[in-house]
């Protein structure tokens, strides 16, 4: 959604429905609506009852004629509608998927802002700089994953980090793959890209890799010939030349002293807000997501690229549909042209896999009021704002431009921002209109609310309440900016509500590519 569309938003809202852009044939319910209702913009009454956010047909839309949101696209109806008629499932479908590019024909860039905003971070020796001081516990398989936890909660039980008050703690990494896979292949690479992005996180002060020995994702690969972290803080071994668990606990608790020491000796100082990469997520997104949160977050995106920062947009089965409006974004047509080999790849990919791409929006999706993935990706790409599409990466592959970006992932979140980490990302946005709860050690995760009724609900999981834009009138700009001022005291060390929780330790979800063998 274009920046005037966003405006338009809030200016239009009134307390019943709200119509994103003029050449819109629909509106979306802001309360929920009884039959014979005749809200606002209507000229006729409500056929039936209609919840908050789900759309309302506003004009006569012939079978096979498309139902339009946004100013795009969301679909064709499967048979006739009639003005006042809730628009869904039961009479809007996918229809056919094809769109102008127009590669790099829309890439304006923005003027930078100099205001010498600066963060409290951790310095790293490579020039990154962290927002957390973890120490990790990264496993190269399934295997060792229970040994990296038993080596944590033994660091916890003895008051390990007592004597080092700068390390905020020890983070296991543990997933379920590394092996039964082929060593040569897109899994193995997707992989491989992952753990050593992890290893060499800006917000790990150092890290304990562990193997098993015997697995197809080895240790020595990930290690062997190139400096993995430049500041040395590595330690690594695997359970079976250590002669076991025990023996593996012992040495694990013996090389986190050594870490702890070197990572203690790290402090914040300021750093410029250039040093900050967002990953952006939406997950359990609902009718309102597109129109609060996701706009919001879009223009916190284009005031951390102002000030040189870097913000990553992801999920590629959940931008399909609306990839048009970042291939014009894209600073080449060269850079357009690798986002649409993607979702090329994804189409082959869903289909010789028995899927589709429209198997989203999810049953959550849909009970808040999306109905097709076109819809729900014209919501989701207002994450990113309107700043220039500078690079798209592959899953995990270390981003080393600033600007707005795109990394390739899945739609599914934990898997998404385990890439989005692996890419650089030291502080996650995440908007939610159901409720998602879940938070994504060692990088802190803020939660914006695209509802006020479910952050009210869930207001000890949510951090920041962007439904007021609709109840309240807050402007989306205005919002915006008070996002952006909660990431610069995010990543100066104010705890989430994910972090205060304790969540992260089951969201690493590496992307698994390929057979399982």
């Amino acid at each position: 959604m274009h920046a005037d569309q966003e405006n338009k938003a809030s200016e239009t809202a009134t307390r019943d429905t709200v119509k994103l852009n003029p050449d819109d044939n629909v509106v979306i319910a802001l309360r929920d609506l009884h039959a014979g209702d005749r809200p606002f913009g209507l000229t006729s009454p409500l056929t039936g009852p209609v919840h908050r956010g789900h759309k309302i047909a506003i004009a006569e839309i012939a079978a096979g004629e498309n139902v339009i949101r946004y100013g795009q696209i969301i679909g064709q109806s499967k048979r006739d509608i009639r003005p006042g008629d809730h628009v869904h499932v039961h009479n809007l479908g996918m229809g056919a998927h094809q769109q102008d590019y127009a590669h790099a024909s829309a890439n304006t860039p923005l003027a930078s802002l100099d205001e010498g905003l600066t963060f409290q971070g951790f310095h790293r020796t490579d020039g990154k700089v962290g927002t957390r001081n973890y120490i990790g516990i990264l496993t190269t398989v399934n295997c060792s994953g229970s040994v990296a936890r038993f080596i944590a909660e033994a660091a916890e039980k003895t008051g390990l980090l007592d004597d080092y008050p700068n390390v905020d703690g020890v983070v296991p990494i543990v997933h379920g793959t590394g092996c039964g896979m082929s060593g040569k292949d897109e899994g193995y690479a997707t992989l491989f890209r992952t753990l050593a992005g992890y290893a060499q996180h800006p917000n790990f002060a150092g890290i304990l890799l562990i193997g098993l020995g015997c697995e197809v994702m080895q240790v020595a690969d990930l290690v062997g010939g190139r400096p993995i972290r430049v500041d040395g803080a590595l330690r690594y071994m695997t359970i079976q030349n250590e002669g076991g668990t025990r023996r593996t606990i012992e040495r694990g608790l013996d090389e986190l002293r050594g870490i702890a020491e070197l990572a203690n000796q790290a402090t914040r100082a300021p750093a410029p807000i250039s040093a900050i990469t967002v990953g952006m997520q939406c997950g359990g997104s609902d009718g309102y997501s597109g129109i609060t949160a996701n706009p919001a977050l879009g223009y916190a995106s284009d005031l951390l690229v102002r000030h040189g920062g870097t913000t990553i947009l992801s999920e590629t089965s959940e931008v399909y549909g609306a990839e048009h409006l970042l291939t014009r974004r894209a600073e080449t047509p060269e850079v357009g042209q690798k986002l649409i080999e993607r979702i090329h790849w994804w189409e082959d990919y869903t289909a010789r896999n028995g899927g589709e791409m429209d198997n989203n929006p999810s049953p959550g999706n849909k009970r808040g009021g999306l109905t097709t993935i076109l819809e729900k990706s014209l919501g989701a790409v207002a994450k990113g704002g309107t700043a220039p599409l500078r690079d798209v990466y592959k899953f995990g592959e270390m981003i080393d431009k600033k600007g707005f970006v795109f990394m390739d992932s899945p739609g599914f979140d934990p898997c998404s921002v385990t890439g989005q980490v692996a890419s650089g990302a030291n502080l996650i946005v995440f908007t939610t209109g159901r409720g998602s709860v879940s938070g994504y050690q060692p990088t802190p995760c803020i939660k914006l609310a695209t509802n006020s009724e479910m952050y009210a609900r869930m207001a000890d999981d949510m951090d920041l309440n962007c439904g007021d834009i609709v109840t309240d009138g807050i402007s989306i700009e205005a919002k915006g900016e008070e996002l952006f001022e909660m990431l610069i005291r995010v990543a100066s060390g104010q705890k989430t509500k994910s972090e205060e929780l304790g969540f992260g330790g089951v969201e690493f979800v590496p992307w698994q590519i390929g057979a399982v063998m």
